[in-house]
């Protein structure tokens, strides 16, 4: 072998095995696979992965430590439903009009470094204009600081459907957008949609099964997609490797989904029991979005904030979700957390464990839903979701014992994701 080749390996050999190990001291550290809380650990972390979880506090010569000794350590949350484009406001409705996709790009620049520094190292992004796949694909190359991104790119939607991006607009700029646009109107419309997204750089799809609240159309919770539909949709997505999630508050609409196929119904307002059973024969997962349906209701009472078509489906919907969520919990519904962040402030996510907890669902319960029930349905359950050897250095922390005082959830004070500190 050249005598310099080989330098060069035992070189970066060397390098290698010398990478520096942080060592994180935790007070209590939550085991989200046993569901309970530790006391007296520390996490060994090498580059990007944990290393090793041992008994006691460990503070060797060598190495970076990190003392949270009076903090609860725990694994980066995982918000399953965020559009990390946006963030809802009385002008929303004009964005599309105004701003140019440089614009976009640079609002999400900020909400995604929100996200991440409000402890919540990883979402799924379900719906935008496509920057969305670009902001993921910065964030991966270290440009940005953000969480790591599964993103649908464009949600489908039928004609005048509640994701068809030329809703309200004028007859001029209505025009007739289709599968490229993410507009589907048949079958072959459907797969020729899915694998428009995968194109695209998508790593899932989203539909809109139903109406929703803030399009600028009638109806909040009529079907949308006829079950072949909806069937050509996910049998496609699984070739391209993707599973489906749909946007869903009217129960007809949820049950051509679930029958058809999705994964995860998000919203689920105006759920009955009978979908309720469904969901469970299909293993479908309800993803509650709680905090997004208070938020509508509230700036539904603000004069002028949503447009007169908007206000009594917000009126309608944000008093019912928190329910349909504790009844669904209840019967035994897979439940995957995710907040609809964008429809209400970024970093305010949080807010959705108090939800869920004031609903019936327990402490632990709703901190396993952000973490290994979103990794397992990201089939990532081996590198995301918990602190073990050979997962990814995702680790966040608070004050206090959230089995105790939930609102803790609402004030992270330390963040690493993939092994590095973001804030402490």
């Amino acid at each position: 072998m050249n005598k310099l080749l080989l330098l060069f390996i035992t070189v970066f050999i060397l390098q290698t095995s010398n990478a520096q190990t942080t060592y994180i001291l935790c007070g209590k550290l939550v085991d989200t696979k046993l569901g309970k809380i530790e006391s007296k650990k520390t996490i060994f972390v090498k580059e990007n992965k944990i290393i090793a979880v041992k008994d006691g506090y460990i503070m060797p010569k060598g190495g970076t430590v990190i003392d949270l000794r009076d903090k609860v350590v725990m694994p980066g949350l995982i918000d399953f439903h965020v559009h990390i484009e946006q963030e809802f406001d009385r002008n929303t409705r004009l964005n599309k009009y105004i701003l140019n996709e440089a614009d976009v790009a640079f609002n999400s620049v900020g909400f995604a470094k929100t996200t991440l520094l409000n402890g919540f190292t990883t979402v799924r992004d379900l719906g935008g204009t496509g920057v969305n796949i670009s902001i993921r694909n910065a964030i991966n190359a270290g440009k940005i600081p953000g969480p790591r991104v599964f993103t649908a790119g464009k949600s489908l939607a039928t004609t005048g459907g509640h994701a068809d991006p030329t809703n309200g607009s004028s007859r001029v700029l209505i025009g007739n957008p289709g599968p490229k646009e993410g507009v589907v109107n048949s079958i072959e419309d459907a797969k020729k949609a899915v694998r428009q997204r995968y194109k695209n750089g998508a790593d899932c799809i989203k539909i809109t099964a139903t109406g929703g609240v803030l399009s600028v159309a009638k109806s909040g919770d009529n079907p949308q997609f006829t079950i072949e539909e909806v069937r050509a949709i996910c049998e496609t997505a699984k070739d391209y490797g993707m599973h489906v999630a749909a946007h869903a508050h009217g129960d007809e609409g949820m049950q051509r989904a679930i029958v058809g196929g999705v994964k995860t119904i998000e919203h689920g307002t105006y759920m009955s029991d009978e979908t309720m059973e469904l969901m469970k024969k299909h293993d479908a997962y309800l993803v509650p979005t709680i905090t997004a349906g208070k938020e509508v209701e509230e700036k539904a009472k603000i004069d002028g904030f949503y447009p007169a078509i908007v206000v009594p489906k917000a009126l309608a919907v944000g008093p019912q979700i928190q329910g349909t969520f504790a009844k669904a919990y209840k019967k035994g519904v897979g439940i995957a957390f995710g907040t609809d962040a964008g429809v209400f402030k970024h970093g305010n996510n949080g807010k959705e464990f108090g939800f869920m907890v004031e609903a019936g669902m327990p402490a632990m319960k709703t901190i396993q839903s952000a973490t290994i029930t979103n990794a397992t349905l990201l089939k990532m359950e081996t590198e995301l979701g918990q602190i073990q050897k050979g997962f990814f250095a995702d680790i966040i922390a608070v004050d206090d014992d959230p089995t105790k005082n939930i609102a803790t959830m609402e004030n992270v004070v330390f963040v690493m994701k993939n092994g590095v500190v973001y804030k402490k």
